[in-house]
């Protein structure tokens, strides 16, 4: 559904939580209300905790353009991966239980689990898993192509797919090692990772409008749809299903009920003079224990991960954090535990860096520092299925006809994909997508999906077909992570 009209002449503020009179943070609502305009956003809201109260909280903008229905500060809204510090957390009660230790490796809770191979099973810890340094990578062929209610399941591919990066040694951000995270978690309690988030964490720190599946959030009253950016236009685009990894990144929740996780971070655990969380696990959970790659900011000296937690230094002071993204919403969640601050921003826009500038203008004015004159406009614009392909590269033709491409292939761990010739067309049917081939240079096709591909990152992705020594074609290899999946045809 697409929305031509402009919002700036729309935009809606709605005031929901009595505001302190804070110097530092006039004229925060013009500075939002441009970035939402500069970004042709829809809705987003904010929270902004300090010591052990709500100092500031409203929303902007519509939870529902078409309807023009306002966002509030109980707007529920899909948080993403900032859902990995609760699977965290619950790992560390467990662990004040003595029910677990975080030094433990995964086989010791889940019976008969095993790695690709042996070096992972010895080396491995949880501790690995919530600070990204097990090297398992995000194996996203498995949690986008062949999704799986059952987490268990999910978990056990593991003895299929090759590690990402080098254990212990590598920066390798990993969705499947939350999921399998999660599902310690289940083992240990007989209970699903989404009871243990409601008994131990939503409930006691009254975080009554929040979330773990699309289906309760949709039974709420006041949720965000969602909304991306395609050539200029606001389009509305499909909720993202967690099936696969729940535990990664599941959670829907409101600034309201976020501002009570990040003030019981910021008093050591505590929310409502009840213990919630353990004050060793919040120790070591913030603490460096994997040291990231990549482009550093200019203003940090340090960089890294906790578990679940980004470090590092902003403007001289020691912060964590980390962002959010489902297929039409981003979020950032941002807290400096010396000073005790914490920032929240939703927004039902997809793949932006809006709430993390709003962020960091907020951030700067608490620090008696001036915002940034302009910040940058970065928003992904989404992805739009396609209907047709390209003709064959007549310059590097397929080494055979295209009918011969068809079968079924099959990699262990994961599941089968169909290619099948269809109106002069190859496609290859997966068991959530089914995608057109478009022909790169010999054996080599480009996916292009046919279907709206509810994934944050827009899809670029290959397969090569492979012969046999007999000349047939026997192998497709995929190359949608880091190392390539072989399926092998079925004869």
């Amino acid at each position: 559904m697409k929305f031509t009209y402009p919002l700036v002449f729309a935009l809606f503020v709605q005031i929901c939580f009595s505001q302190e009179n804070i110097p530092k943070l006039k004229g925060i609502e013009n500075d939002i209300t441009h970035l939402i305009e500069q970004y042709n956003a829809v809705g987003l809201s904010v929270a902004i905790v300090k010591d052990d109260k709500i100092i500031y909280s409203q929303g902007f903008g519509y939870r529902d353009l078409e309807n023009q229905l306002p966002v509030t500060t109980n707007t529920v809204f899909p948080i993403g991966s900032v859902t990995k510090a609760f699977t965290g957390s619950l790992l560390g009660i467990l662990e004040s239980n003595n029910q677990v230790s975080l030094k433990g490796k995964p086989a010791l809770y889940i019976p008969d689990f095993q790695f690709y191979n042996d070096k992972m099973n010895n080396l491995i810890t949880i501790e690995d898993l919530l600070s990204h340094k097990s090297g398992i990578g995000n194996q996203g062929t498995s949690e986008v192509f062949f999704p799986d209610k059952d987490k268990l399941k999910v978990v056990q591919r593991l003895k299929h797919l090759r590690p990402e990066g080098e254990i212990k040694n590598s920066f390798e951000y990993s969705n499947m090692g939350y999921t399998l995270a999660g599902t310690i978690v289940e083992q240990i309690t007989g209970k699903s990772w989404e009871t243990n988030i409601q008994e131990k964490i939503f409930e006691p720190l009254a975080m009554t409008n929040s979330y773990t599946t699309l289906q309760k959030m949709q039974q709420s009253t006041n949720y965000a749809l969602p909304y991306g950016i395609y050539k200029g236009t606001i389009e509305k685009v499909k909720f993202e299903e967690f099936h696969s990894i729940s535990p990664a990144g599941a959670i829907k929740s409101t600034v309201n009920d976020l501002s009570h996780w990040m003030l019981t971070w910021l008093n050591d655990g505590v929310f409502n003079e009840t213990k919630v969380i353990p004050s060793d696990y919040i120790n070591k959970a913030i603490r460096l224990h994997n040291i990231k790659g990549g482009n550093y900011d200019k203003d940090a000296f340090l960089f890294g991960d906790g578990f679940g937690w980004r470090l590092r230094s902003s403007y001289g002071h020691y912060r964590i954090d980390h962002g959010g993204n489902t297929f039409g919403f981003s979020s950032a969640l941002i807290m400096f535990p010396f000073e005790k601050i914490g920032v929240v921003v939703l927004t039902n826009q997809d793949n932006t860096l809006l709430p993390h500038l709003i962020a960091d203008n907020i951030t700067r004015r608490l620090f008696g520092l001036s915002p940034e004159p302009e910040y940058p406009v970065n928003v992904t614009e989404i992805f739009k299925p396609y209907k047709e392909t390209k003709p064959l590269n007549k310059d590097k033709m397929p080494t055979h006809s295209l009918s011969s491409f068809c079968g079924t292939y099959h990699a262990k761990g994961l599941g089968k994909i169909e290619i099948v010739y269809e109106d002069h067309k190859l496609y290859a049917v997966l068991p959530t997508y089914k995608f057109l081939l478009e022909h790169l240079n010999n054996d080599s096709f480009f996916l292009k999906a046919t279907n709206e591909f509810n994934e944050v990152f827009n899809p670029q992705y290959t397969i090569q077909f492979m012969t046999n020594t007999e000349g047939k074609i026997s192998t497709l290899k995929m190359y949608s992570q880091k190392e390539p999946i072989e399926f092998n045809k079925e004869q």
